[in-house]
């Protein structure tokens, strides 16, 4: 909101720039330089497809969006999207382990992602063995990927984030003492 008037005036380009140049030099600094930029990648596609996801699911089942609908086989098989899910996890996985030499890392960790969120937004029924994706049940899906997304940001954010998060939420409470 306080942007508007800048933007208004003409000198968004260079504000936008501005705000870009900062963007990238805290990716570097933070996620490349530190060796995070697979597991960033991973997190980014996991969190996105998982979003996707669930708006596709959702436009078929209340059918809101006719372009979407479910897979089935000519024999009546309904295939869910854990399927395609478990491909991208096997393929990524076996190919992270054999490749060596220029192993493609960035773009393994998105396929990576992209499968996981796949596999465990289907979690309730690999779990239950029971299709209950709309059952109160398939709730077990979230919590299994907020736990997973969770874990991720954890790591994401490192160790040394918990001493200085702690010492920044003691010191206005040390500074009154």
């Amino acid at each position: 909101m306080l942007l508007a008037p800048v933007l208004l005036m003409g000198s968004g380009a260079l504000v936008v720039g501005a705000l870009l140049a900062d963007v990238r030099a805290a990716y570097a600094r933070a996620i490349v330089a530190t060796g995070k930029e697979p597991a960033f990648l991973l997190t980014l596609a996991f969190l996105s497809t998982f979003g996707i996801v669930r708006l596709i699911t959702y436009s078929i089942r209340h059918e809101r969006l006719p372009i979407f609908h479910n897979v089935t086989t000519k024999s009546g098989l309904h295939i869910h999207h854990m399927v395609p899910g478990m491909l991208l996890v096997l393929a990524s996985g076996y190919l992270g382990l054999v490749l060596t030499a220029r192993r493609p890392t960035d773009l393994l960790a998105i396929l990576f992602g992209i499968g996981a969120a796949l596999v465990l937004d289907e979690f309730a029924l690999w779990l239950r063995l029971a299709d209950v994706y709309w059952q109160p049940q398939g709730r077990e899906s979230i919590d299994a990927v907020v736990l997973a997304s969770g874990i991720a940001v954890l790591y994401l954010l490192g160790l040394d984030f918990w001493p200085h998060l702690i010492e920044a939420l003691l010191r206005p409470l040390l500074a009154v003492l």
